[in-house]
């Protein structure tokens, strides 16, 4: 469970005397213990993990207004503790591989989007974890080849 392994790397963070490890680690159970309180149940670790990219998101934006070093070098180092706790993604060289057997049909789609579509169709029925816009690269590469 995301919640339970959250837990265990605050109190790990603590022993540790990473503070700020423990803080963000800290904000992200408390998104996803707001979003639970706000349905009324228990977040999978599907949307748990839906909270925890909302808030790397968030952070990436911030990264591209601030001016301040220190505060984007603090925010890097979030999103490299929050991306941690998510599942680990293809890269855009193994999505090309995983496409293999839906190139030609990648190919000859009408656009970037229904291609795009064929893709992610083929990927999520083979249960890979994937990003958007990795899976955008992917098949611009494999239509420009």
């Amino acid at each position: 469970m995301l919640t339970e392994h959250i837990k265990k790397r605050i109190v790990a963070a603590m022993k540790a005397g990473n503070r700020h490890e423990r803080d963000t680690l800290k904000v992200a159970l408390g998104d996803i213990q707001t979003a639970e309180n706000r349905d009324g149940k228990t977040l999978s670790d599907e949307q748990g993990h839906a909270v925890i990219k909302k808030v790397i998101k968030g952070n990436r934006e911030m990264i591209d207004l601030v001016k301040d070093p220190e505060v984007i070098t603090r925010l890097e180092t979030e999103v490299t503790i929050l991306s941690s706790l998510l599942p680990q993604t293809l890269s855009a060289e193994q999505i090309v591989e995983q496409l293999a057997p839906v190139a030609q049909a990648i190919r000859d789609a009408g656009n970037d989007g229904q291609a795009t579509g064929v893709a992610m169709k083929h990927l999520k029925s083979g249960g890979h974890a994937v990003e958007g816009q990795t899976v955008a690269a992917a098949v611009r590469s494999l239509r420009s080849s």
